[in-house]
């Protein structure tokens, strides 16, 4: 990738990062979850490791929080407002203690004691005191420039404005956390999309009396300027904050060494839900106040501290109402609108009932209370009901026998293999003749791993859909572009933009055709397989019910189940119009293979995101050069491909089995 391009990408990122800052730091509205921001985070702060000629002021490497609002005065921190650097898993930790013995010149086997406290998901606060009075208080802001906010912190209760305690400091920064508990919250949740946001927005009402209204509440954690400090751990302060008047959490603790940690954050994690307020991580901060100040900080987070982040994110629920949605294949999924409720920074009002037996299994019922699961970037789902909190007029809910689509009887296809009936309950529309598995498919041919049509995504689509612009895939490649202009959200760039990607697409091979038709059971693998039998687009047009599918058998990949498909996608008089009126509009080259490629006899796999490339384009790359694809870590591979954010797992078996494992830039120069 040339430099322009890596510079390109990089301020995207940033400008990125910067819209999300502004959202939630300043309008108290995150888009994205907790675990997406900070994904981005390292995306950007990766780049700038790997290319020095990266530098940017709004960097997160520079800044922490987003520009104080201008409603408020401003007002410079005394020490800093720090951000902290994110761990998710044992060996994150180990790192972060290597880094301290390396930075410190210690044996790298040396445990350390650290003050260990709940991150509370609320808003950051720091409180100036002289001569025991409560001077002023300022949000975090930028982390070097907060916002005046005294009046509005100085009507919570767990706030002490007079301070008398004999060995209180005399000058001192108070830093702590502003939130609303969830049993509070309950009463203001029609007002706020959750406690976070209620405390951000109560905090910058521009009248105190409104803030007053608000059960605001208030923890203490640590200290910013301090006169005269004259602890010697953490843990002392902490303590001694109780003592002076302030509240702390009831869940601090000193532990040492790694283990114990992980130990213990497995066990918070358990009985998260239970405190009554939100958390999305423990911290560790080193507990020696000594080896704190030798070891300093970076440009925007201290070398002595860690925020420990909770992988699965759960919460508990009310089912509002359950939906039948139809999927590109006729699969009917039921999903429980729910009651919006905040899991890891993100609002969830949906989550997946998988299918009937699932339903039918769990007894979940309209009106029940459940706990949502969210782990990772997995579909929120329901974990459980508790029955004991179950409405005295509950009814049991009962599956449609017919589409909500298209009325036609739903069908539950038996296996022979099993000698059971699947789990799954389908329309049987095969062609388009059921709107809702129409819209799916559309949806399936312009996406990435089809015919990747940029501009045209899923919402878009749907849009299009409601306005009768589109109903089938060949009605792509003939839009009213003028009428596109004229509507919401449109303009001439856009418009000339949707217009060169739906003409770039037009430019593809027989596989990605087959597979961006959305036969079932046909995958891109599949799809290749049957364009090396089928050899080109004349022989794909002169299927129909007459054609001898069973010549595929003998492809190995391919069986019972996807030639069963086959013949059910070509016997239907759509479909094949469809595939006439495509070939009419585009070039569909044949899938050619280099017997004789630079990667002839290597096998590939590859694990995490890769930059500018999606996976099927390096996968065909690999194909064309006479490469092999894998879908798993085993003693033929040779080569693993990684991006960001690989899986752990892929790479440690990769080690352990001594496979080469490449980047981006080491997969290039084996292309050259």
């Amino acid at each position: 990738m040339s430099e322009k391009k890596i510079k390109s990408e990089y301020q995207k990122k940033i400008k990125l990062l910067q819209k999300h800052n502004l959202l939630y730091y300043d309008k108290s509205n995150p888009k994205i979850s907790d675990k997406d921001y900070d994904n981005l985070k390292e995306e950007i702060l990766k780049l700038e490791k790997q290319y020095n000629f990266l530098n940017d002021s709004n960097s997160p490497s520079k800044t922490v929080g987003f520009k104080p609002s201008r409603n408020f005065k401003k007002s410079a921190h005394r020490e800093k407002m720090l951000s902290l650097s994110n761990a998710f898993d044992e060996e994150d930790l180990v790192n972060f203690e290597k880094k301290i013995c390396n930075y410190l010149n210690l044996d790298k086997n040396k445990s350390f004691e650290y003050s260990v406290e709940p991150k509370i998901d609320g808003i950051s606060a720091s409180l100036t005191y002289k001569n025991g009075r409560l001077l002023f208080g300022l949000s975090r802001g930028d982390g070097e420039i907060g916002e005046l906010i005294t009046e509005n912190l100085k009507t919570i209760n767990d706030i002490p404005q007079k301070i008398k305690h004999k060995d209180f400091p005399d000058d001192i920064d108070i830093r702590g956390e502003v939130f609303i508990t969830n049993k509070d919250f309950e009463k203001l949740k029609d007002k706020f999309a959750n406690a976070r946001n209620a405390a951000s927005g109560s905090l910058r009402q521009k009248d105190p009396n409104q803030t007053k209204k608000i059960p605001l509440r208030f923890i203490a954690y640590s200290f910013g300027y301090f006169d005269s400090n004259f602890f010697k751990k953490q843990s002392d302060f902490i303590f001694s904050l109780s003592k002076w008047g302030f509240k702390t959490s009831q869940f601090n603790k000193v532990i040492t060494g790694v283990q114990e940690l992980t130990k213990n954050h497995e066990n918070f994690e358990k009985k998260r839900f239970d405190i009554e307020y939100d958390t999305d991580g423990l911290v560790y901060k080193v507990n020696d106040l000594k080896l704190q100040s030798r070891l300093g900080n970076v440009a925007n987070a201290p070398r002595w501290a860690i925020a420990h982040k909770f992988s699965a994110k759960s919460s508990t629920t009310i089912i509002e109402k359950i939906e039948i949605q139809v999927g590109r294949t006729g699969a009917l999924t039921p999903v429980a609108k729910v009651k919006p409720v905040n899991i890891g920074g993100v609002v969830v009002s949906n989550a997946s009932l998988h299918n009937e037996d699932e339903i039918n299994r769990k007894d979940i019922r309209v009106g029940d209370t459940v706990k949502i699961e969210r782990a990772g970037d997995v579909i929120p789902h329901v974990i459980s009901v508790d029955k004991n909190l179950r409405p005295k007029n509950s009814k049991k809910y009962i599956f449609p026998n017919q589409c909500p689509s298209c009325g036609r009887k739903i069908v539950k296809e038996f296996n022979p293999l099993t000698k059971k009936f699947d789990a799954v309950k389908r329309c049987p529309a095969e062609g388009y003749e059921c709107d809702k598995i129409s819209v799916e498919k559309i949806k399936h041919f312009i996406s990435k791993d089809a015919l990747n049509i940029d501009g045209l995504g899923k919402k878009v689509v749907e849009n299009f859909w409601d306005l009768k612009m589109i109903r089938t895939p060949f009605d792509i490649y003939n839009l009213d572009y003028d009428k596109i202009k004229n509507l919401e959200g449109w303009g001439d760039l856009s418009v000339s933009n949707l217009k060169f990607s739906i003409e770039k697409s037009k430019n593809t091979t027989i596989d990605k055709l087959i597979y961006s038709l959305g036969i079932r059971h046909i995958g891109q693998e599949s799809a290749k397989l049957i364009s090396n039998t089928i050899k080109n687009i004349d022989n794909l047009l002169k299927i129909d019910n007459t054609y001898d599918f069973d010549i595929l058998l003998n492809t190995d990949g391919i069986g019972d189940t996807q030639i069963k498909s086959l013949r059910s996608f070509f016997s239907n008089k759509v479909n094949l119009e469809i595939i006439s009126k495509l070939a009419k509009v585009m070039k569909i080259k044949n899938l050619v293979k280099n017997k004789n490629g630079k990667l002839k006899n290597k096998s590939f796999l590859i694990t995490g995101k890769l930059e500018g490339i999606s996976r099927a384009e390096i996968k065909s790359i690999i194909e064309q050069n006479a490469g092999k694809i894998l879908s798993s870590v085993n003693s033929k591979l040779d080569y693993l491909i990684t991006g960001d954010n690989p899986t752990k797992n892929k790479l440690i078996k990769a080690k352990e089995l001594k496979i080469k494992v490449l980047d981006q830039n080491d997969f290039n120069q084996l292309l050259k």
